[in-house]
C-alpha cells in the first residue's frame, strides 16, 4: 500500500504540467473539455487522434492551441482531393550535374502534425500516412528515414459533407488510437464566444513543456499500476464485440461484423493509464477504463447490415457492452 502511496504522490508532482497546459489552451478555448483531455491522452500514450465534428466547433483552433504549449515543431497539413503522396510525405529530386537524387522531405517530419479535413484526400494520400503513423518512419525511393519523436497525428473530418471526401479505410481508422466525436457547445460557453468576440484577442499561448519532458511523462505514464482484475475487465470488453454471444451478450451478436482488434486492447490500456494520470492516481480503475472505452472502440466495431437498418451506431453497442460486461 505504501507503494502505492508512494506512486500517488510522484504521479501528482509530474502531472503538475497538465494544469499549465489547460490554464494556457483555456484562454483561447471556450468549453472543449473533453476535446482537450482527449488530445492530452494522445500526448501522453504516444498515440493519434481522428477528431470528428461539424465545422465551426473549433477543432483545427484546438488542436492548433495544444501544439503552441509545447516546444515541438508543428505542421498543418490541408488534405484536398487533388493531394498527392509526394505532398505529404516529401519526393526524390533529379539532379543533372551529379546524376544523383536528393531526397527533400515532406511536411509529415514534424512532431505534431495536424491533418485538416483528412477524408478529403483520396485513398492513396491516406495510405502514405499508414507507415508513418504505424512504424514512426518515412519511405522515399530505397532511403529510410525514422520520424522525430514525438510524432503525432491529429486529424479532422467534417461528418456531413459527402461529395468530395473519401471513407477512411478500416487499416488506417484502426492506427487511431482514440476517434473523438466533438458536438455543439452549451449555451453558456456560446455566450462566452460572443463576448469574446468583441473583445480583443487573447495573446497566443506559450509553450511550457518541451519534447523531453514530454518523453519522460509518458514514462511515468507506463508505471501505472494495473491490477490483474483490471487486465481481465479489459479483456472481457474486448472479447464482448468478438464474440458477443460467448460473453453473455447474445442479442449483440447480429449488430457487430467484426469486433475491436488486439491493437484496440493495447490502446484502451494505455489511454486508460494516462487518464488516470491526468487525474491524479499512480493506479487504473474500472472508471477510467469506462471513460476511454467508447473512444477507443467506437471507429473500430464494423456493424452489421442489420445495426445499420435498425439505425444502431457503433458508439450505442460499445455503451450496451460497458452497461453489461461486468466491474470488478
Amino acid at each position: 500500500m505504501s507503494s502505492i502511496q508512494q506512486l500517488n504522490d510522484r504521479i501528482k508532482r509530474e502531472a503538475s504540467f497538465i494544469q499549465d497546459i489547460l490554464t494556457e489552451a483555456n484562454r483561447i478555448i471556450v468549453g472543449q473539455e473533453r476535446l482537450l483531455n482527449r488530445l492530452l491522452i494522445v500526448l501522453l500514450s504516444n498515440g493519434h487522434i481522428l477528431i470528428e465534428g461539424v465545422p465551426g466547433l473549433a477543432k483545427t483552433l484546438a488542436v492548433r492551441t495544444l501544439a503552441a504549449t509545447i516546444n515541438a515543431r508543428f505542421q498543418r497539413i490541408q488534405f484536398t482531393p487533388d493531394l498527392l503522396p509526394a505532398d505529404l510525405i516529401g519526393t526524390q529530386i533529379f539532379n543533372p550535374r551529379t546524376g544523383d537524387f536528393t531526397s527533400r522531405p515532406g511536411p509529415i517530419f514534424s512532431n505534431i502534425v495536424l491533418a485538416d479535413e483528412i477524408n478529403r484526400a483520396p485513398a492513396k494520400v491516406q495510405s502514405a500516412l499508414l507507415e508513418a503513423m504505424e512504424e514512426r518512419q518515412v519511405t522515399l525511393g530505397d532511403q529510410t528515414y525514422p520520424l522525430q519523436d514525438p510524432f503525432l497525428v491529429l486529424a479532422t473530418q467534417n461528418p456531413i459533407e459527402q461529395e468530395g471526401t473519401y471513407p477512411l479505410p478500416e487499416a488506417q481508422l484502426d492506427r487511431f488510437m482514440l476517434k473523438v466525436v466533438v458536438d455543439y457547445p452549451t449555451r453558456a460557453e456560446e455566450r462566452i464566444i460572443l463576448e469574446r468576440m468583441s473583445a480583443e484577442a487573447p495573446p497566443p499561448p506559450t509553450a511550457v513543456i518541451n519534447g523531453d519532458m514530454l518523453r519522460h511523462a509518458r514514462e511515468v505514464v507506463n508505471s501505472i499500476y494495473v491490477d490483474e482484475k483490471i487486465k481481465d475487465y479489459v479483456l472481457n470488453i474486448i472479447f464482448a464485440t468478438r464474440d458477443p454471444g460467448g460473453n453473455g451478450l447474445k442479442e449483440l451478436r447480429p449488430l457487430i461484423e467484426f469486433g475491436a482488434s488486439p491493437r484496440a486492447t493495447i490502446f484502451l490500456m494505455k489511454a486508460a493509464k494516462a487518464h488516470s494520470f491526468l487525474r491524479g492516481r499512480g493506479y487504473v480503475t474500472p472508471d477510467d477504463i469506462k471513460q476511454v472505452a467508447p473512444d477507443v472502440l467506437r471507429h473500430r466495431l464494423v456493424v452489421s447490415f442489420e445495426a445499420e437498418a435498425e439505425d444502431i451506431t457503433s458508439a450505442q453497442i460499445v455503451q450496451q457492452i460497458l452497461s453489461r460486461v461486468e466491474v470488478p
